[in-house]
């Protein structure tokens, strides 16, 4: 579900994208506190928020250079710090209870496996923060009971992944708790129908839920579905808009304002090419 809160790399200053990469880069190896390879839980949308964090609490940050399965060679620069850390402790939630819902609702050897491997250290998170693993643990049931009771109203099924988000984006009870969590809610909401988007045709092929199913036959439905992005990252925006942030303002602002769409161009790019291709094909046959 999550990989869609990236940076667009060619809008931003070479120094800038340096600058990314090394909070990328240091979230993964914070990953590896929990005894797995944190190229395999790595995400874009968690980097998101360790940059976010880090610019509004501004806590030390260490400059790191290590190397790694991927780069052998050259050792890469890494920030670390108390807030990778945590954005890389609501990365093993988020995975674990992803887990343990598959598993349920399908029973895959790979589900069982993940949730196997993460569950020592989940359980521990979960006891250091328990407001965030309860926040997900009942997002994901909910979550998962309204897909199968076939509910398709877009800003009820988005509001739960939204609501597990706002719940991650808060470190801490405090003046920014309810901004971070309405920005978190919003753009929770745009992961969830942006996933859902992407995966539409997989979907409709294998006759499985999709929240934008409903809406396939409306003349209108591509405007709907930018409208509604739209809708969901500008409102993330205007909360984003209120917190005090200066440090690597430039880079938070990048990942919401163009990189968040990045993925929805190649989707929407290749939904144009395959509907003419259907088209060509029905008028060569008429």
């Amino acid at each position: 579900m999550f990989g869609y809160v990236m940076v667009n790399e060619e809008e931003l200053r070479i120094r800038e994208f340096k600058r990314y990469r090394s909070y990328y880069c240091g979230l993964c190896r914070s990953l590896g506190r929990h005894g797995v390879s944190g190229r395999l839980l790595l995400t874009y949308d968690m980097t998101f928020l360790y940059i976010l964090l880090s610019g509004l609490y501004e806590k030390p940050l260490k400059n790191e250079r290590h190397r790694c399965a991927v780069h052998m060679v050259k050792p890469r620069e890494m920030l670390t710090g108390e807030i990778a850390n945590y954005a890389a402790d609501m990365t093993v939630l988020l995975y674990y209870y992803k887990a343990l819902d598959d598993v349920a609702d399908e029973g895959t050897i790979k589900a069982k496996s993940a949730a196997g491997i993460l569950n020592k250290a989940a359980r521990k998170v979960a006891e250091q923060y328990p407001r965030q693993a309860g926040a997900i643990r009942q997002g994901c049931e909910a979550l998962s009971k309204a897909e199968e009771a076939g509910k398709y109203d877009l800003d009820t099924i988005s509001g739960y992944t939204g609501r597990m988000l706002g719940e991650i984006f808060v470190m801490q009870e405090d003046e920014w708790a309810d901004v971070l969590r309405c920005c978190g809610y919003y753009l929770g909401k745009f992961v969830y129908l942006m996933d859902a988007y992407e995966d539409l045709e997989k979907d409709r092929k294998k006759k499985a839920y999709n929240p934008w199913t409903p809406y396939l036959g409306r003349l209108d439905f591509d405007a709907l579905v930018e409208n509604t992005l739209t809708l969901m990252i500008s409102d993330a925006a205007r909360e984003f808009e209120r917190l005090p942030i200066l440090t690597d303002v430039e880079i938070l602002r990048n990942i919401l304002y163009s990189g968040v769409w990045k993925r929805y161009q190649i989707v929407k790019t290749k939904r144009e090419n395959a509907k003419e291709k259907a088209e060509d094909g029905y008028l060569s046959n008429s």
